[in-house]
């Protein structure tokens, strides 16, 4: 990426108006002490927009932490020598160590960017004690209607960032502070409860301090920046991660009644490239193709090897690559109705599965254009269906949801061959139980964000992840896994996953470079 100390506003809009107002890469002061400060509003902006572009690099990484660790993806080639397919496999196979390159790459990219996010949050006068985010005076001089977006903005990045990393490696820093090398080996792992106390924080501020126009009052100059629909989305996600969805209702109701989002008629429309941040998108991290170094590199990491220029320019390096589980999960009948979303979401080439979501024209390899929904409207009513818990409004929920996908009402026939939504007139195929009710609504969850890196969390939050991956690894052992040597049990492999393995480790890197405190690394590592 482009990496620029100083930009003027001027720079900033010319660039903006080429990159068709897509926020892009303007990465804010990152040689300076942490006494210093931005004065105006155009600084803080400037360095505002790039934190978002920081949201990019991490993304690079994510998958590999959460879809690979899935009954989604796999490492697709069983016995392949390169160095990156032997990470893969350690992530896969949940079988790595605290040196593992991309947990610290992917933990080293997001503190960078919480670093950046904080320069602007402590010019803002943002700041966080006894848990609760409040917002003083500051350093930048500029109108409170703009302090207050620019603060709301920066806090929901904080805590987006703070919310993957505590769910991903459990108690973490807790920097809300721009910090000195030498401060910074002073602090200690936070608690996972006090993680999220600040998280919840930052979103309750955020959720005030942003505008709650509607989506239909919404510009291209607004597009990308988050909303105060935005964080009411991620604090009800955050309340339902931490069993609290009775919170997390009123939330959602909001944004359902009053947002202005919703779901789109085609599920296809949702990733086009000529319909970005469209009316079911409350947040994405966008790139921009073009040469400005800010394209998307997910169609050529994710298109299959060897395929040339036959699914996209370049070639592809054949990552996060699809499980036959996933395959079969969707309804594809010769006859009657089929799971529109299959098609959008992964293809085949030479019968190799690929991630398909993501591919669109590029003219540069690693340049592509499409962003990358982190919260969509279809997750919204899927929430608020978990958070309802099992019943006829919740089950409607989930078939509003199948309903534009293709899935038609069910009269009668086979339930499991073909796609219909789910009855709720008492047959058999009816959901009956809370248990049912949960499995569909996983179910429902893994088809339509499939490769949208919510498949881990959600098994994690609802308490299935063990018994899901290891049966992932059952599926998949005599088609896959069973190729690699030196060989390994079904048993060993399942033994290999245990719940201390659901969080990642501290990077080793943390550990060593610090000699001031002890850093405890985390069971199982």
């Amino acid at each position: 990426m482009k990496s620029f100390k100083y930009l003027t506003a001027g720079l900033l809009l010319a660039i903006s108006t080429t990159a068709c107002n897509k926020i892009i890469d303007i990465d804010p002061i990152s040689n300076i002490g942490v006494d210093a400060f931005y004065r105006n509003y155009e600084e803080t902006k400037v360095a505002l927009t790039g934190s978002y572009s920081g949201l990019q690099k991490p993304l690079e990484f994510e998958w590999m932490l959460t879809d690979l660790r899935t009954d989604n993806s796999k490492q697709g080639v069983a016995n392949s020598s390169a160095t990156i397919n032997f990470e893969f496999n350690d992530l896969d196979m949940f079988t790595l160590n605290s040196a593992h390159d991309k947990v610290y790459q992917y933990w080293l990219m997001t503190y960078k960017n919480l670093r950046s996010i904080n320069y602007v949050l402590k010019s803002l006068g943002a700041t966080y004690a006894g848990g609760q985010t409040t917002l003083g005076e500051g350093t930048a001089k500029m109108t409170q209607q703009q302090k207050n977006q620019l603060a709301g903005e920066a806090l929901f990045l904080r805590a987006y960032h703070y919310f993957n990393l505590v769910r991903l490696y459990g108690d973490v820093f807790l920097v809300t502070e721009p910090v000195d090398p030498e401060q910074s080996k002073k602090i200690n792992r936070t608690p996972i409860a006090d993680c999220y106390q600040l998280i919840t924080a930052d979103l309750l501020a955020a959720k005030d301090l942003l505008s709650q126009a509607p989506y239909s009052a919404s510009t291209n100059t607004d597009a990308g920046h988050a909303t105060s629909w935005a964080a009411k989305t991620l604090l009800a996600k955050v309340y339902l991660s931490t069993n609290r969805g009775s919170s997390a209702l009123p939330l959602l109701d909001d944004v359902i009644s009053n947002s202005g989002y919703g779901m789109l008629p085609s599920f296809s429309d949702v990733f086009s490239i000529n319909n970005e941040m469209n009316k079911e998108i409350l947040f994405a991290v966008r790139f921009k193709a073009g040469g400005f170094g800010l394209g998307n590199l997910m169609g050529n990491n994710f298109a299959p090897t060897s395929s040339g220029s036959a699914v996209i320019n370049g070639d592809g390096s054949g990552y996060n690559y699809p499980t036959n589980d996933l395959d079969v999960t969707y309804k594809t009948p010769a006859t009657g109705a089929t799971d529109g979303r299959k098609a959008v979401t992964m293809a085949k080439y030479n019968a190799k599965l690929y991630v398909k979501k993501f591919i669109s024209p590029v003219l540069v390899k690693f340049d592509g254009e499409n962003d990358f929904p982190v919260l969509r409207f279809s997750d919204v009513l899927l929430m608020k269906a978990e958070a309802l818990g099992f019943g006829t409004a919740s089950v409607n929920l989930i078939n509003d949801v199948r309903a534009r996908a293709g899935a038609v009402d069910y009269v009668t026939g086979d339930f499991n061959t073909g796609f219909y939504k789910y009855p709720t007139d008492g047959s058999a195929n009816a959901i009956a139980t809370p248990a049912q009710f949960l499995t569909a609504l996983l179910n429902e969850r893994r088809l339509e964000f499939a490769f949208e890196n919510q498949r881990f969390f959600d098994l994690v939050r609802t308490g299935q992840a063990i018994t899901v991956i290891k049966n992932h690894f059952a599926l998949e052992f005599d088609a896959h896994y069973k190729a690699y040597r030196p060989a390994f049990t079904l048993a060993e492999l399942q033994a290999h996953l245990t719940a201390e393995k659901l969080l990642l480790p501290i990077p080793q890197r943390e550990l060593d470079a610090n000699d001031q405190i002890k850093i405890v690394q985390n069971p199982g590592y």
